[in-house]
């Protein structure tokens, strides 16, 4: 199973950016998938979820209200749409494919793409 995310790059405080991880190899759609972020010097942390379905998001409170979490199955795709980004937002950026426990837990994810990165100056 491959991961790979895309879509990162420098922006100003305000703005926005659209990540997309597509997923290859022997995986099921029905696959809850996920997005973490690590900035520099901290620890990886959770940033949103989605059900196989789409009918169910999950969001960090620090995203919530400016990030949108999607997929669509049948290009085997994962997005992030980010809106209204701030310095903090900054950082490597990695989509994960869930395997089994909390959606928040990095440790219940066996799949991860490259990442990629995310700058957001003021």
């Amino acid at each position: 199973v491959q991961l790979q995310a895309s879509g990162g790059g420098s922006v100003q405080a305000g703005g926005s950016l659209s990540l997309s991880c597509v997923v290859s190899g022997r995986t099921s759609s029905r696959n809850l998938m996920g997005w973490f972020r690590q900035a520099p010097g901290k620890e990886r942390e959770f940033v949103a979820a989605v059900s196989w379905s789409g009918g169910s998001t999950y969001y960090a409170d620090s995203v919530k209200g400016r990030f949108t979490i999607s997929r669509d199955n049948a290009k085997n795709t994962v997005y992030l749409q980010m809106n209204s980004l701030k310095p903090e937002d900054t950082a490597v950026y990695y989509c994960a494919a869930h395997r089994s426990g909390n959606y928040y837990d990095l440790s219940a994810y066996n799949y991860w793409g490259q990442g990629t990165l995310v700058t957001v100056s003021s």
